[in-house]
């Protein structure tokens, strides 16, 4: 059984792509630091160490699970990459993207006919 054909998208496992350690362990330490915040807000009277021992807990699942996708083609795009891209787009010329993104109206059917004058005047059997 090979792997792409599970997923469904072709991406099969590569141990030659990198895993960026760095931004999941920053944005883990996020995460806790914001999970802690809202403890010791929300449990301030009645804090107790195993909240603390499930942030802790969930650092190697979180770090092995992106590392796993990693290994799996997955790379969610950074804010830098989608201002670049909004850029792109925006410096292109008007026309260009307003043609990109506007499309002609489908072929007229017998459902949808162009108007009144396309409909018939015989008279029609009454349902039952």
């Amino acid at each position: 059984m090979n792997v792409s054909n599970v997923l469904g998208t072709g991406m099969a496992w590569d141990s030659s792509r990198p895993v960026p350690w760095q931004r999941l362990i920053r944005e883990w330490l996020i995460y806790v630091a914001i999970a802690t915040a809202a403890f010791l807000v929300i449990y301030r009277n009645r804090l107790e160490l195993s909240l603390f021992g499930g942030l802790l807990a969930s650092g190697p699942m979180y770090l092995g699970f992106g590392a796993l996708l990693a290994k799996f083609g997955y790379a969610r795009k950074t804010f830098r990459d989608l201002r670049n891209e909004r850029a792109a787009i925006a410096s292109q010329p008007r026309q260009s993207r307003d043609t990109a993104i506007a499309r002609g109206r489908p072929a007229p059917t017998k459902r949808t006919a162009s108007g009144t004058a396309q409909r018939s005047n015989k008279p029609r059997p009454k349902r039952r």
